[in-house]
């Protein structure tokens, strides 16, 4: 009889034991479960805004870099003109018809227009 009742005493311990351990399994697929949806979201966004974002500034970069004299600009406040000097971060335009010099920062450059000045010298100028 006494074994019988320790042969129970250690199937109930083995169970408990089975059962902390099933416990701690059980919350471990409960947090990635709680989990998953954020980490879904996080790539979403990556790729939705994230990515796209970096192509584009790196678009912009690139842009400013290449750079040149006598390049047609548009600037972020919508003002044409030709470059006719550059320095590290700054940029001489030359607008109107009188070439009156403006001396720019290089990141208020918008786009590179692709008409050139030997193109259309007299339309531009």
């Amino acid at each position: 009889m006494d074994k019988l009742l320790l042969t129970l005493t250690d199937a109930a311990a083995a169970t408990a034991v089975a059962g902390e351990e099933m416990g701690a399994v059980g919350t471990a697929g409960a947090l990635i479960g709680s989990l998953f949806p954020l980490i879904l979201m996080f790539v979403i966004f990556y790729f939705m805004l994230i990515r796209p974002q970096r192509k584009k500034d790196k678009k912009v970069k690139e842009m400013l870099a290449a750079l040149k004299h006598g390049d047609r600009v548009c600037t972020i406040g919508g003002i044409y003109g030709t470059i006719t000097g550059i320095k590290d971060e700054t940029i001489e335009l030359a607008v109107s018809n009188e070439n009156t010099k403006l001396v720019v920062a290089r990141w208020a450059i918008r786009n590179v227009e692709e008409v050139t000045i030997e193109n259309d010298s007299e339309l531009l100028n």
